[in-house]
C-alpha cells in the first residue's frame, strides 16, 4: 500500500476535517495480532495508518499491548515514520496540565514486556542513545507550537510497568533523577521502532502531576481522562498540522539502524526466524 506515515494513540484520530478514510486493515502478524484494525486515510495528500495503541473503546492494559505486532504491522505496510500521541504525568512544576511535551529520551522501567523483534537464533543490537528521531520530533515541535499555547521540547519520558499509578515514594524518586514527564508505553514502542528502522517521535499531552505534588490532587483516572478529552482537538489539529511538512524521502540515522547491529553469522540464522522477521531484517540478510 505504501503508507509512508502513522499515528499511534486514541481511536477516532483519524477523525477530523479533510480526511478520507481509504482503508481499514486487519492484519495477523508472526507476534499475534495488533491492538485493533488499521484505518488508513488520505490527509492532506498523503496516507496516513491509524492505530489505537489500547484498542477501541481503551481495552487493553499497558502491558497487554502488543506492542511487538503493532510495529511490525506498521512497519508491513510500509510505514517509515510513527508519530506517537499520549497522555503523561508531569513531574517537574513547570510542565503543566494541558501543555504538550516532545521529550527526546526514555527511561524504562518496565519489567515483563517483550520489547524485541530478536532472539530464536538471530542477535542484534541497536543503538539507543537517541532513541526518538530529530527531523521527525523537530517537525513535531514546530507543529505543536501552532496548536497549543504551551510546548516543552526535549526532555526525559520515564515509562513504568503500570497499570497502577506511582506510589508517592515512586513519583518522588523519578522526580529526584529529573525525570519532565511519567507514562507507560512510549519506551517499548521506540525500541522496537529503532529496530524496524522507522522514525519514532512523541507527543506528550499532560494530564496531571502524578502524586509528587503538595498543592495539587493526586493523579486519578478521571482526572486524566477529562483532561485528554480536553487535549483530542488540540491533537487532531497538530497531526493535520505536520502531516505536510513530513518530507517524502528520509536523510537521519532511523533508516540504517539495523546496518551493523545483527552479529549472528547469516549461515547460522533458522530459517523460520528468517522468514518471521523478513519484513525488519530482509535489506540487511541479501
Amino acid at each position: 500500500m505504501g503508507v509512508k506515515i502513522a499515528v499511534i494513540g486514541g481511536s477516532g484520530l483519524y477523525e477530523m476535517e479533510g480526511a478520507k478514510v481509504v482503508d481499514v486493515v486487519d492484519m495477523s502478524t508472526p507476534f499475534g495480532q495488533p491492538s485493533d484494525s488499521i484505518t488508513v486515510v488520505e490527509l492532506k495528500g498523503r496516507l496516513v495508518a491509524f492505530l489505537p495503541r489500547h484498542g477501541r473503546g481503551h481495552r487493553l492494559l499497558p502491558s497487554e499491548v502488543n506492542y511487538r505486532a503493532n510495529i511490525y504491522a506498521l512497519k508491513t505496510l510500509g510505514v517509515e515514520r510513527i508519530i506517537s500521541i499520549s497522555a503523561v504525568g508531569s513531574m517537574k512544576e513547570e510542565i503543566k496540565a494541558g501543555s504538550f511535551v516532545i521529550p527526546h529520551q526514555f527511561i524504562d522501567m518496565t519489567k515483563s514486556r517483550k520489547s524485541t523483534f530478536f532472539g530464536s537464533g538471530l542477535v542484534a543490537h541497536v543503538s539507543m542513545a537517541d532513541p526518538v528521531c530529530p527531523v521527525l520530533s523537530s517537525i513535531l515541535a514546530d507543529a505543536a507550537k501552532k496548536v497549543v499555547d504551551e510546548v516543552h521540547v526535549g526532555g526525559t519520558y520515564i515509562c513504568i510497568e503500570g497499570p497502577q499509578f506511582s506510589t508517592r515514594a515512586e513519583s518522588l524518586l523519578y522526580k529526584s533523577w529529573g525525570v519532565d514527564v511519567i507514562g507507560m508505553t512510549n519506551a517499548t514502542e521506540a525500541k522496537l521502532a529503532r529496530e524496524a528502522e522507522i522514525c519514532y517521535a512523541t507527543v506528550a499531552m499532560v494530564t496531571d502531576y502524578d502524586c509528587w505534588h503538595e498543592e495539587e490532587e493526586d493523579v486519578t483516572a478521571d482526572a486524566v481522562i477529562r483532561i485528554l478529552k480536553e487535549n483530542v482537538e488540540k491533537a487532531k489539529r497538530l497531526i493535520a498540522e505536520v502531516i505536510p511538512k513530513i518530507p517524502e524521502k528520509r536523510d537521519c540515522p532511523c533508516k540504517d539502524a539495523l546496518k551493523t547491529a545483527i552479529i549472528t553469522q547469516r549461515e547460522l540464522i533458522p530459517y523460520e526466524t528468517r522468514r518471521a522477521l523478513e519484513p525488519i531484517v530482509g535489506k540487511c540478510l541479501k
